[in-house]
């Protein structure tokens, strides 16, 4: 689950909170809180949800482009940390005091899905990503220049962690909106009937047995070394995880234009 707060821009104000506040529960989300105050900009609604990571995308869309809705901006949610126990008394005549024990830290803390990196990897921008993610899902499938643009403004050490978890996003949220109303298949028939059509709408991509071929990924050839297709990596994975479970399979990029193969090829393991 994550916590996120919304904040969004409207010319009106009568119904605003209900309307957005139906569209924030149809999509399996908690309104933890909200305000709504006028400003020069218009009347400013902020909403603090909770809900599952993967229909988060899908959400964004959906205020973003909400009749009501001039603009809005998305961000990791953290509540503000408790204040400091007040300091005991000094002891006098020889009585004992003591302060009351402070508060354990709360497990919700920090969303679920934004966990701290690790101590080698560099972490990712979380507010930078969170902002993009609504702007990808409404020019969606006319992403990857602004995908190969963010590439370009990343530090090295935050490119793959960033793209894979933003194709990661992606993928649940193309998933969701268009697949997720079939039956259970098997993993071949995922990949045949789920990653191929949809890597089709972004890319030259072809099935060859069971590894899914892209001839021309845009991430290779830009000063990366080694397999770079983090995004197209990531965003099968999303893909897949909706019939197979975040562990239920495993991507990997085993050839890649980017070290002088003919095409990037993905395979996949149960």
């Amino acid at each position: 689950m994550v916590d996120v707060e919304f904040r969004v821009v409207s010319d009106r104000r009568d119904g605003l909170l209900l309307a957005l506040g139906q569209v924030v529960i149809a999509n399996g989300f908690t309104l933890l809180r909200q305000r709504m105050l006028n400003s020069e900009e218009g009347v400013v609604l902020v909403m603090v949800v909770r809900g599952p990571a993967e229909a988060l995308l899908m959400l964004e869309e959906r205020l973003g482009t909400h009749h009501l809705v001039q603009s809005f901006e998305a961000s990791p949610y953290e509540p503000a940390p408790a204040a400091a126990p007040t300091p005991a008394p000094a002891a006098r005549n020889g009585a004992s005091t003591h302060a009351p024990a402070a508060a354990a830290p709360s497990a919700n803390t920090a969303p679920a899905s934004y966990a701290a990196p690790s101590a080698t990897a560099a972490p990712i921008d979380t507010q930078r990503v969170e902002t993009l993610l609504p702007q990808l899902a409404r020019n969606y499938p006319n992403i990857l220049l602004q995908l190969v643009a963010l590439e370009r403004e990343l530090p090295p050490t935050q490119r793959e962690a960033t793209l894979r978890y933003i194709g990661q996003r992606v993928g649940a949220w193309v998933y969701k909106r268009d697949f997720a109303l079939g039956g259970q298949l098997p993993l071949a028939d995922s990949v045949r009937r789920i990653a191929l059509p949809a890597m089709r709408q972004l890319v030259q991509a072809e099935l060859h047995e069971d590894v899914l071929k892209v001839r021309n990924s845009p991430f290779c050839h830009r000063g990366e070394t080694g397999e770079c297709c983090h995004f197209l990596r990531g965003m099968l994975g999303g893909l897949l995880e909706g019939q197979h479970g975040a562990d239920g399979v495993r991507v990997v990029e085993s050839q890649c234009r980017n070290t002088g193969a003919e095409s990037c090829r993905f395979e996949f393991e149960a």
